[in-house]
């Protein structure tokens, strides 16, 4: 029984993303190394063994959860046995994304000098796009007519609409013109079929390091810059949880915590007090009144002489 063509068939059937079926292949392909058992002979103990080993290796908590899920599909879905291991799933610390600013995507945007990888990363930034989404765009994904296009077969498996900027719309429209691009065509090409994610990647990295920015920049930060800025624009997370796909609102409330208070309108309470020029005006007066008891108190002291009992 060759066990990862049978993960593989169990996926596909199940229509599960190619990346969640990559994933769990690959997690199982290491546990198996490990392990060096027969399928069918895996212990309750061998698995938590492994995920201990995970553990010590200081693995991040969204890393052990996908072991964990990929296992318990070995066990339940292709040996179809009970997956009795108890273990909580690991907590993925909730760390803010980073963020650029309007002015740091220009800059990155500027230092891309050709014309085609430019127009990769405008689309992905404008639209929100995920980088395995833009490049398997389709001619026919776009429809111009109506300023939107489509992700086929996005993260979960699921199809979405996103936004085409209008700004880019004559970009697109010339670059698929001039490169005489099909309506099942690529969007953006290359030898083998569609442009690899690690081209992007690439271009990405080296853009922000010739603009000088300073933060951690990668494809994903043009997604939660696209976020966070239609939020400052004064749109709901409702609009935004169906651009990004979220199936949570809780996971696109985070965008709001990346807003400054002043731009979604959030007035501090101590504003409301009123604090003014009377009230510092009263302020003095006490102060003054203050200073007078102290110089009269010390004054007491030293006709005593007793310097040591002023309490001030």
């Amino acid at each position: 029984m060759d066990i990862i063509e049978s993960i593989k068939k169990e996926c596909l059937r199940r229509k599960l993303s190619i990346r969640t079926m990559k994933s769990y292949t690959y997690c199982v392909k290491k546990f198996l190394i490990y392990c060096k058992k027969e399928p069918k002979s895996i212990s309750k103990q061998d698995i938590k063994d492994y995920l201990n080993i995970l553990i010590s290796r200081n693995k991040s908590g969204s890393t052990i959860n996908v072991y964990l899920n990929a296992l318990k599909f070995l066990i339940e879905e292709v040996l179809n046995r009970n997956f009795n291991v108890k273990i909580k799933y690991s907590k993925v610390p909730k760390t803010l994304p980073i963020v650029l600013t309007q002015e740091e995507i220009y800059k990155l945007i500027n230092e891309i000098k050709n014309s085609k990888h430019k127009l990769m990363v405008k689309l992905m930034y404008s639209s929100g796009l995920r980088v395995n989404e833009l490049v398997n765009l389709r001619v026919m994904d776009l429809d111009f007519n109506s300023n939107y296009g489509w992700v086929r077969h996005g993260k979960g498996n699921k199809d979405r609409l996103f936004i085409i900027a209008d700004t880019l719309k004559p970009d697109l429209m010339r670059y698929i013109g001039e490169n005489n691009l099909e309506h099942d065509s690529w969007l953006f090409n290359s030898y083998n079929g569609h442009i690899s994610v690690r081209t992007i990647q690439v271009i990405v990295k080296k853009a922000a390091k010739k603009a000088k920015i300073p933060k951690n920049v990668h494809c994903h930060t043009l997604r939660h810059s696209f976020a966070t800025h239609i939020i400052q624009d004064g749109n709901d997370i409702v609009s935004l949880q169906t651009l990004l796909g979220h199936n949570s609102a809780e996971t696109t409330m985070r965008y709001v915590h990346m807003v400054s208070p002043k731009l979604i309108n959030v007035r501090s309470p101590l504003d409301n007090l009123n604090f003014n020029e009377k009230d510092n005006s009263q302020l003095e007066k006490d102060y003054e009144k203050s200073e007078d008891e102290s110089k009269n108190t010390l004054e007491m002291g030293q006709d005593k002489g007793k310097y040591n009992k002023i309490r001030i």
